[in-house]
């Protein structure tokens, strides 16, 4: 592989630079991928078509000098495949027609075959593989097990899950069910995309940063390590937002790497985990809306925060908004690498 900064990084191992690749990389604050979006006629109609889901993997790779390339595809494939019915209404994100309220739903739930049912993401990560041809790693990812319920019972995002939590709190039995299932169609998942050819598997756990301690541990992580234990032995990352209370127990999860919201403080966070995993992060995704000397001076904060250590992937602490800017991104990516080149210096 001509550049595998990130895998070493993943490892722990020095590396002469800190590598970094930025969660969203591929999105909507490219006009290059607004046009293969367009082309595609909706998101997903570019998310199942293997081509220009490659196609727009590439693009952020052809503008900066990043680490690695990060499979395009959505956290809700899973479900999906499960029969509930993904659909995007314009403006208010991803919904389902038929989340899961009753007991004979869940009962019937059961994890998709990704051969099958995932084909499309299976063959976009062949193509992107092949694409890539050993420039950079190749990123496949999955929603947490809990992240994935939130939305299949809840139909679509919310700002209180209230389905979720009456159904935690009267029906704990329901939940648990779904997670179960959840956890293994997820380590099937990426299973299936390791051997398609993806190098790094992460997991996303957006909304488990919405529980109490308790509910964390039960609901949350006990799923994910149930999910990493099942994965082949590929580098992992583990990414709750908002976990920062949890970074122990996130570390002693089975993951090669946590990633850090930009809530956290990653001082704190070495001195809670030590060497035990290696640490990913965590800029505010907000930086890259202002201008280029804020981005510079940002980036180096955060890197002198990190320090020359191995074990650190620069990444933002969640996705890039489309409001960023393509150049600020620029500015960021040259800046890690040179700062960080001259730290190890």
């Amino acid at each position: 592989m001509s550049n595998d900064t990130l895998l070493r990084a993943l490892a722990r191992q020095p590396t002469g630079h800190t590598p970094i690749w930025l969660m969203r990389q591929a999105g909507r604050y490219l006009p290059e991928y607004n046009a293969t979006r367009a082309r595609a006629g909706s998101f997903l109609g570019l998310a199942k078509s293997p081509a220009l889901a490659t196609e727009v993997a590439l693009q952020p790779l052809e503008r900066y000098r990043l680490d690695a390339a990060i499979l395009f595809s959505d956290i809700l494939t899973i479900p999906d495949a499960m029969g509930l019915g993904l659909y995007f209404a314009e403006g208010e994100g991803p919904r389902f027609e038929r989340p899961l309220r009753d007991e004979a739903q869940i009962a019937r739930l059961a994890a998709p075959d990704p051969a099958r049912e995932l084909r499309y993401v299976l063959d976009a990560v062949r193509e992107t593989r092949r694409a890539l041809a050993g420039r950079v790693p190749l990123i496949g990812f999955s929603g947490s097990p809990y992240t994935l319920a939130c939305y299949m019972i809840e139909g679509s995002g919310s700002d209180d899950w209230r389905h979720v939590h009456l159904m935690r709190r009267s029906r704990p039995d329901l939940l648990h069910r779904i997670l179960e299932i959840n956890a293994r169609a997820v380590a099937d998942y990426l299973n299936a995309q390791v051997e398609a050819g993806a190098q790094v598997a992460m997991l996303f756990d957006t909304w488990g940063g919405t529980l109490d301690a308790a509910g964390y541990e039960e609901f949350s992580l006990a799923y994910m390590r149930r999910a990493l234990a099942a994965l082949r032995p590929v580098p992992t990352i583990l990414f709750t937002k908002g976990g920062g209370a949890w970074l122990e127990a996130m570390a002693a999860s089975g993951c090669s790497a946590v990633g850090l919201d930009w809530t956290i403080d990653p001082r704190e966070a070495r001195r809670r985990v030590g060497d035990r995993v290696a640490l990913q992060g965590n800029l505010d995704p907000a930086v890259l809306t202002q201008p280029e000397a804020i981005v510079r001076a940002q980036a180096r904060r955060v890197l002198d925060a990190f320090g020359p250590e191995p074990g650190h992937v620069f990444n933002l602490g969640h996705g890039i908004s489309p409001q960023a800017s393509p150049d600020a991104v620029a500015a960021l990516v040259d800046e890690v690498r040179a700062y960080s080149e001259r730290m190890r210096g």
